[in-house]
């Protein structure tokens, strides 16, 4: 809402100036201006979310942690276990990362660096 909110109210003065109706507007002109602002703290968020939670709830699978606990009482391998948990959970974030980084290039490319 804050994004939509930040962008000037010329640009819907200017879209209904062309003809534009506010579902046009919004939608070719308002949201395209406002991901930009939006889509940084919503991808981080997102990451926070899924590393925060328990992954049972992201992907319906048993909790990756319970699951190595499990693992280490049988085979009394714990520092095996904790640490393939812990990179499948730095593997995830990562994807996740790179997808957010590709996004927000993707909605950028028209932006240019100078005067």
């Amino acid at each position: 809402r804050g994004a939509i909110a930040s962008i000037d109210r010329g640009q819907w003065e200017a879209a209904a100036s062309i003809g534009m109706n506010r579902r046009q507007t919004l939608y070719r002109t308002i949201l395209p201006q406002a991901a930009r602002t939006a889509l940084p703290p919503l991808g981080n968020s997102f990451i926070s979310l899924v590393k925060d939670t328990a992954l049972a709830a992201t992907i319906q699978v048993p909790e990756l942690f319970r699951q190595a606990q499990l693992i280490t009482a049988r085979t009394f391998e714990i520092f095996t276990m904790y640490l393939a948990a812990a990179l499948i959970y730095w593997a995830l974030a990562t994807v996740l990362a790179h997808l957010q980084g590709r996004l927000e290039n993707r909605v950028n490319r028209h932006e240019q660096d100078g005067p």
